[in-house]
């Protein structure tokens, strides 16, 4: 059986690329394509797997302006060549999904989530656009969302990474899905024998909708440390905005992350993400995570066990939550905390992903009806 899959862009190591790592376990001779690769940035076993890009990948400096190509991609998507394959996944996060698969091979999706821009935050992105240019923008996300909706029928099967996503599926493009979270790399996270040590931690892209600065401003000018980890568009305006006792450490490496969970008074997760693996990484290093109560958080962080909830994006309500804590801060067990986290692993994933697979391909070379049932 030939395998193809399909990530959308391949630039950095991060959640949705340990997702298709995970998913070359399970299929180690398929072939991956991507609108745009960097084989340095990459894990060495996706990297092996690299076949080709789309045209995308070919335009001079995409590595470097690959999200401002976006309105190429519904065409390079459709040039690609997928001949001969008998089982594609696409790995949708941004275009993936509309890639033409053989009419006899077998198209699994993983959704990440319906592409973010185009449905579930189009005004935010139009926001950080000049504003010259947010006509035209506004009419090419109209574009690319009724292109989205004409490629659903391309997939066979749906499968979504949180049930925040399961229902964004079913909302933009009725059509159901099984939900299979996306898995942790346990491995790289160990609990700190010494316990933790002062500062709490915020680990994300400074990007708008990870609301980094809910945390900075909670933390501005109290008796409370915090260690910003990251780098992005919004980090100049942060450091406008932080006190002494908020420090940012931009990017570090993996296992400079790692060190970092485990010596953190906790994790402090200001987004509403689609499913979100950080919170997890913090709760492997056996510490608990404070975290806005939307989205893929609520799937994860078990409220009063491994963490808190607070209930608005605000730094009036995160820093309740900061109180709330410190009242009940010796009660959370780094080891409990540790288990919670290790039902989430990669065995599990990919255990998971091969059941469905599997049944799905036997039901295709049955003959049976492949596509879900369309919400009415």
């Amino acid at each position: 059986m030939r395998v193809a899959i399909f990530h959308y862009w391949l630039v950095t190591m991060r959640g949705g690329e340990r997702v298709l790592d995970a998913l070359l376990e399970l299929y180690p001779d398929a072939d991956v394509y991507t609108h745009v690769a960097d084989p340095a940035a990459l894990s060495p076993r996706i990297a092996a797997r690299l076949k080709g890009t789309t045209f995308i990948g070919r335009i001079p400096g995409a590595r470097r302006i690959y999200q401002k190509l976006l309105p190429l991609m519904p065409l390079a998507l459709e040039r690609l060549d997928l001949s001969g394959y008998d089982l594609v996944i696409s790995s949708e996060g941004g275009p993936s999904k509309g890639v033409l698969p053989p009419a006899d091979a077998l198209h699994v999706c993983y959704c990440h989530s319906p592409m973010r821009y185009a449905w579930v935050m189009p005004e935010g992105y139009l926001a950080e656009l000049p504003a010259p240019v947010r006509p035209l923008a506004a009419w090419l996300l109209h574009r690319m969302r009724i292109w989205d909706v004409s490629t659903v029928p391309r997939v066979d099967r749906f499968v979504a990474n949180s049930g925040t996503v399961a229902r964004r599926i079913r909302r933009y493009w009725r059509r159901d899905s099984v939900v299979v979270h996306p898995p942790v790399e346990l491995d790289r996270f160990a609990i700190d024998p010494d316990g933790p040590g002062d500062a709490f931690l915020f680990a994300s892209q400074l990007v708008g909708y990870k609301r980094a600065d809910v945390a900075v401003r909670a933390f501005a000018g109290i008796d409370r440390q915090l260690l910003v980890v990251g780098e992005g568009s919004e980090l100049a305006a942060l450091r406008r905005i932080a006190t002494p006792n908020v420090r940012f450490l931009g990017r570090v490496s993996d296992d400079e992350l790692a060190r970092l969970y485990a010596r953190c008074r906790a994790l402090v997760f200001c987004a509403e993400e689609d499913f979100g693996i950080v919170p997890l990484e913090a709760m492997a290093s056996g510490r608990p995570v404070i975290a806005f109560g939307r989205g893929g958080a609520r799937e994860t962080v078990v409220d009063g066990s491994t963490g808190l909830f607070f209930d608005a994006q605000t730094p009036e309500s995160l820093r309740a939550a900061l109180d709330r804590f410190e009242a009940v801060e010796g009660s959370f067990d780094p080891a409990a905390i540790r288990r919670h986290a290790e039902s989430f692993g990669r065995a599990r994933f990919v255990a998971e992903m091969r059941e469905l697979i599997e049944g799905w391909l036997a039901e295709h070379q049955t003959g049976g009806r492949l596509a879900g049932p369309t919400l009415q």
